[in-house]
Order: structure tokens, then C-alpha cells, then sequence
């Protein structure tokens, strides 16, 4: 059971911790709202206190009695992103999950007008991002019996088109960073197999019914919805870690 005694799950979620990183955006709502229908406790965090704010209080009347939190955290300072982790597991008692939602998109119109600032901002919210979360989480992580990192990735890592020269790079980059914790976590479970678990989830895009309403007309070809997202998030606690970790699991067709 979560803190408060509720939660409607009664699986692998029920009374875990779980912090969703980029949490006020639209995947971080459907993510918040989903977690806390599985039973767990969730502690959301995000740079934009006003927006993490209503997406807590979304989730929290949502689900009543579901303990969702929300703390404003500069992902980009090493120091306070493990003073987050470390509040964390000391106000629960435990950390189970980080959800990894930051994100970000910069593009160009051909690869020679490639604007490296864009590299430079990219860098920040989708490498270093991961980085100092995958740092300060690792041995939280590694002190549950059902702990779970999970990247939000993207299909053009795979395949970098001319235009998105900056972004593929990045998410490539996350990725692999990503795919370094998933063996720590297996080299550290030895003969048995590793108990936590890194796994990558990728999409070529998102929508969510607020974009649905922009353009009505639109097809949204091979698009991932938010829900799905969380839908698919909530099942990789579902799989055994051996199962999971160091997987790119694939919710778009591979390029």
C-alpha cells in the first residue's frame, strides 16, 4: 500500500516510490496519473513549479488518496539532484523507480544549417539530464527489490535524419548513457541476474488529446499517445529485470 493506504493496484506498483524527472508535461500528467492508479507513490519533480503544481494536484484528485508529491528541481545541478534522491528514499523509505520525461526538440531545415546552439541546449535537458539522475538514483535503486529506470527515447537515435542532426545525437547519446547503468545494475546482481533494471522505451513522437484538437485532420502516423506511454511505462515494472534491463523496448515500428 502507498502511504496513505490506497491504490487501486495490486500488482508490482502497489506501495512502490517511484520519481517521474520532467513531470508537467503531458507524458509526465498521464505518467503521474497512471503510477498512482497502480498503487504507487510518487514523487514528481520538474523545473516549472507552477506547471508541476497542477499536474500534482491533477493526479492527486485523480485518484484520491494517492500520495503524489511535487518538488522543484534543478536537474542541471548534480548536488541537488542527488539531495532529491536522497529526500526521497529517506522521507518513503525506499526508491523503486525514476521515470526519465525531460525532454526537449531543437531542428533544422537541412544538415548544413545545423545551429549548434541547439546542440548545446540539447545537451543540457537530454544528456546531462540523464546523467546526474542515473548517478544520484543508482543505489537507491539498487537497494529495491523491484527497482526500474525507464528513458523515454526516441526512433530518430536510430536513425538520425539530416535536419535533426543535434537531437538524434542526443537521445543516441542518452541512450547509450543509459545502456552503461543496465550493466552496472547487471554486474552488480552477478550469478543471479541483475534485480534492478535500466530500460529504454521508444517512440517516434508523442500526441495527446490536446494536439488531437489543434489539428483534427491530422493522422499522427506511427505516434505514441501519452496514455499508451504510461500504460507502457506501469509494465515494465510488470517484466522481470533480467528481462528488461539493458532492452530498448520498442512502441513504434523499428526504423
Amino acid at each position: 500500500m502507498n502511504g496513505n493506504g490506497k491504490g487501486n493496484g495490486s500488482g508490482a506498483l502497489e506501495g512502490a516510490v517511484v520519481a517521474v524527472a520532467g513531470a508537467a508535461g503531458p507524458a509526465g500528467r498521464a505518467a503521474l496519473l497512471r503510477l498512482a492508479e497502480a498503487g504507487a507513490t510518487v514523487v514528481a519533480s520538474d523545473a516549472d513549479a507552477t506547471r508541476l503544481a497542477e499536474a500534482v494536484d491533477a493526479a492527486r484528485y485523480a485518484h484520491g488518496g494517492a500520495t503524489v508529491t511535487g518538488d522543484t528541481v534543478d536537474l542541471l545541478d548534480l548536488g541537488a539532484t542527488r539531495e532529491w534522491a536522497d529526500k526521497t528514499e529517506k522521507e518513503f523509505g525506499r526508491i523503486d523507480g525514476l521515470v526519465h520525461l525531460v525532454g526537449g526538440w531543437r531542428g533544422s531545415p537541412s544538415f548544413a544549417e545545423t545551429d549548434l546552439a541547439d546542440w548545446n541546449l540539447l545537451e543540457k535537458l537530454l544528456i546531462r539530464t540523464v546523467q546526474h539522475t542515473s548517478l544520484a538514483f543508482q543505489e537507491g535503486l539498487q537497494r529495491s527489490d523491484r527497482g526500474r529506470y525507464v528513458l523515454i527515447s526516441a526512433a530518430g537515435a536510430s536513425k538520425p535524419t539530416a535536419g535533426n542532426a543535434a537531437y538524434a545525437a542526443s537521445k543516441a547519446a542518452a541512450e547509450a548513457w543509459t545502456l552503461a547503468l543496465a550493466d552496472a545494475f547487471r554486474k552488480t546482481g552477478g550469478d543471479e541476474g541483475p534485480r534492478t533494471a535500466a530500460a529504454i522505451l521508444i517512440i517516434k513522437a508523442l500526441v495527446h488529446d490536446a494536439m488531437r484538437a489543434e489539428r483534427p485532420n491530422a493522422k499522427f502516423a506511427g505516434f505514441t499517445d501519452v496514455k499508451e506511454l504510461a500504460d507502457a511505462i506501469a509494465g515494465v515494472w510488470d517484466r522481470p529485470a533480467p528481462e528488461v534491463n539493458g532492452k530498448r523496448l520498442w512502441l513504434t515500428p523499428q526504423p
